[in-house]
């Protein structure tokens, strides 16, 4: 929201004597945070007003004159032009020696064809000006001042309004009356401790006739047009507005159009209600109706776009056709006209919902729309429209008719809260007297009666006793607020399943793994890039309703994509070598349930040399020791489309599937364009926590030896050696304190089909040192039960 500082010097607060600095920084702290501003002469320096002295023509030219301009000084200037319009005693422009103008145009004294010219006269588009600007000045030659209140050597800026600063506020959402000068204003008296001038306005009316027996309204979509309000003006007479009006519009980057529009952007800046004005003779039958569009209905808007409508956009209309959009944009079918004669006034409070839909829907968002969305006050549309009377008369653009059509659907019901010192002092660390709290709410407008404070309907973020402490705050000053300790103790920090990921993490690092963080949403595509079946149950997604597009569209069920994504970056920049980690949530749609389980996976990814089945599976063995978590058992998996089907192993813990690893099937690494090997794990995280043994205790050291024995046995090629190491450990009992494979074999002296594995056992007991008969006993049943299980015998 732009704001320009003489507007509201001059019709609210005086704040002239408050510099610009001290300006932003105040109402920024009083919580208006501004965005930026700047001063409207900081680009046209050393530019000053002139009278043409003497004109003489140039000796080496036969369309070009020496001026002698009086510019203030003590000595006339002389400059050269070629311009055609300029006489002798004409005001003018004069860009001096050593002057700028707007975009960056340095003047400079010089020589024109031989003759010296200290500085130039200017056109009003060299100063940046506009024909809307400056409907009356001549356009292809020198702008000529002698219609304006100035005198040689004033500062060109004063003369155009230059002479002021435009600040530019971020204002939220929750504070619509703040999208306006009058709200603005209001917030920097309070922040300087002022009071508001207040202008009512005033319209006298005219002997012209009454609106009532020319127009009539009717509010058929009630429940989105909170409050309509009319009024009618006769006579008018299009013409430009006066150059304060002008002003004003372009400091706030509105473009003059003649008095009648300017009179509806004017209101809309001052009040930030939205208003337009129809063309009477256009409205046909007389009568306005509000209703929702029909079904092929369309609109010619101002623009010149025809726009398609559709049932549920709210429209102004007459009995046969649509105006206008309601709260966005007037039809061209009822514009002003330099010929219009009659203009029916609009001030209305539409559904902010049902403007953004609309205006969403048809890709025209409009400064009108932008406000209505915000939520604007029903209140409001009577003082607006009498404003735009008041100024119909002020400017003489017409007779207003006697007369208001005012149709109320809404009020805002009146809201009270009640005024507690004590609360609010407590809340904000302070002692503010009950005395000085009335004071700053009364300074923002809002009345207390008694202990109770009566919230004004342009306030609706006002709810709670803490939207009035805030209000207190910021008027006593954010800086003012003594510093203090917390009087109450907090709890808090990580719960075990935070710790739990952050161990998890740790050891991941450790191993030399980084991390990554990647996006829940997905493409479609990705089920097919990792070769998953079409009945596959994972194939079933959430869709967005509103998705960014269609790659990312759905909500992952699995998330080893998402890491070969990552993987295909860093192989397509030619990193020779990735160690790649994510905890990632996937979410897994349940039948009859809104919400989906969204289950935490850890993913391992990694390629480059020395990436093996085996080294991938040694640092998840790591990983899942280091979370204190009972051994793992990996079985051979071959129908896992995503992973190869010679070195790909289920992992599960006490019977629990944990998940899969393995290296990528190369058919899937060739959908992400890597044609080296790729070795990942996917790993249930959220089933981890549960699996956890309990926390280490203390344990003496053993007293007693340890015994060592070597087991080499022949078994069928099919029998893994996680096979072998369960049925020894079973079989051991609480003896056996370490297993170890040290070879596996193959050739002379084992049978085809065969294979050696040979594990280093050691045995210990806690209450005595173990006896040969003892060791021998606990060979005897490991080997008896190799044997009844496996069919493996002794080497």
């Amino acid at each position: 929201m732009k704001l320009n500082r003489k507007w509201i010097n001059e019709e609210f607060v005086d704040l002239s004597h408050v510099s610009d600095k001290e300006y932003v920084e105040k109402l920024t702290v009083f919580g208006q945070k501004v965005e930026t501003w700047e001063r409207m002469d900081a680009e046209i320096k050393n530019v000053k007003v002139g009278r043409v002295l003497s004109m003489v023509r140039h000796e080496n030219s036969d369309h070009m004159w020496v001026c002698q301009v009086d510019v203030g000084g003590e000595e006339p200037v002389q400059i050269v032009t070629g311009a055609q319009n300029v006489h002798e005693g004409d005001l003018v422009p004069a860009a001096l020696h050593n002057s700028w103008l707007p975009g960056g145009v340095h003047i400079t004294k010089g020589k024109l064809r031989g003759v010296a010219s200290n500085g130039m006269l200017c056109s009003f588009s060299e100063l940046g000006l506009t024909q809307n600007d400056l409907p009356d000045a001549y356009a292809d030659g020198i702008w000529i001042l002698n219609q304006e209140d100035c005198k040689p050597g004033d500062d060109i800026n004063a003369v155009i309004g230059n002479d002021d600063t435009v600040v530019d506020f971020e204002i939220t959402n929750n504070r619509p009356d703040c999208y306006s000068i009058i709200g603005l204003a209001r917030e920097s008296a309070a922040a300087f401790g002022r009071k508001m001038k207040h202008h009512e306005p005033v319209v006298h009316g005219s002997d012209a006739g009454s609106m009532y027996d020319l127009l009539d309204v009717e509010v058929q979509a009630a429940e989105l047009c909170n409050r309509y309000s009319s009024r009618m003006v006769a006579n008018v007479k299009i013409a430009p507005s006066p150059k304060w009006l002008r002003q004003r519009l372009r400091a706030n980057g509105v473009r003059p159009i003649n008095n009648i529009v300017d009179i509806t952007n004017y209101v809309m800046l001052e009040y930030g209600q939205p208003m337009h004005a129809f063309d009477y003779r256009y409205v046909g039958s007389g009568k306005i109706i509000v209703r929702e569009a029909e079904a092929g209905e369309t609109l010619t808007t101002l623009d010149g776009t025809v726009r398609p409508l559709q049932p549920g956009m709210l429209v102004i209309a007459d009995e046969t056709k649509p105006i206008g959009l309601a709260g966005i944009m007037g039809g061209e079918n009822s514009e002003i006209l330099d010929d219009t004669t009659t203009v029916v006034f609009e001030s209305a409070n539409f559904n902010g919902t049902s403007i953004r839909q609309t205006a969403l829907a048809l890709g025209m968002r409009t400064e009108s729309s932008s406000k209505f969305e915000k939520g604007l006050d029903p209140m409001m549309t009577v003082p607006a429209v009498q404003r735009a009377c008041e100024l119909v008369e002020l400017l003489g653009a017409g007779d207003v008719l006697d007369g208001i059509i005012d149709i109320i659907n809404y009020v805002p019901e009146e809201k009270t809260l009640p005024l507690e010192p004590e609360k609010i002092n407590r809340l904000l660390g302070t002692h503010i007297s009950r005395e000085d709290m009335v004071k700053y709410l009364e300074l923002l407008e809002i009345p207390v009666e008694g202990d109770r404070v009566r919230v004004p309907s342009f306030r609706p973020d006002l709810n709670l006793m803490a939207d009035l402490a805030e209000e207190v705050g910021r008027s006593y000053g954010y800086n003012e607020i003594p510093i203090t300790a917390f009087k109450t103790s907090t709890q808090g920090g990580y719960t075990p399943e935070m710790r739990f990921e952050s161990k998890a993490g740790t050891l991941c690092r450790s191993l030399g793994y980084s991390e990554i963080i990647t996006y829940s949403f997905v493409s479609p595509a990705v089920f097919d890039q990792i070769r998953l079946p079409a009945d596959s149950p994972l194939r079933n997604a959430l869709r967005i309703q509103n998705p960014l597009g269609e790659d990312t569209s759905i909500m992952r069920t699995v998330a080893l994509p998402s890491m070969l994504e990552i993987l295909s970056r860093n192989y397509a920049y030619h990193n020779k070598a990735a160690k790649l980690y994510e905890l990632a949530k996937i979410y897994l749609p349940v039948e009859g349930q809104p919400l989906p389980e969204e289950p935490k996976m850890l993913v391992l990814g990694t390629y480059g040399a020395g990436e093996t089945f085996f080294s991938l599976k040694g640092e998840l063995e790591a990983i899942l020791s280091g979370l204190r978590l009972p051994r793992a058992e990996y079985t051979a998996v071959k129908d896992n489309p995503a992973f190869h089907p010679g070195r790909c192993a289920c992992v599960s813990i006490g019977g629990v599937n944990l998940g899969c690893m393995g290296q990528v099937h190369p058919l899937v690494c060739a959908n992400y364009g890597m044609d080296t090997e790729v070795y990942c794990a996917e790993i249930d995280f959220s089933k981890l926590l549960a699996l956890r043994l309990p926390d280490p205790t203390y344990t003496p050291l053993p007293m007693y030896p340890t015994v060592s024995r070597d087991l080499a046995l022949v078994c069928d090629e099919e029998i893994t050696v996680a096979q072998a190491e369960t049925v020894i450990t079973t079989a051991a009992g609480k003896l056996l304190r370490n297993i170890r494979l040290f070879d596996i074999y193959r050739g002379t002296g084992v049978p085809e089909g065969k294979k050696s594995m040979a594990f280093s056992l050691e045995l210990r007991a806690d209450d005595r040192t173990l006896t040969d008969t003892d060791t021998e006993s606990v060979m005897t049943k490991v080997l008896a039960a190799l044997k009844e299980k496996l069919g493996a015998a002794l080497r």
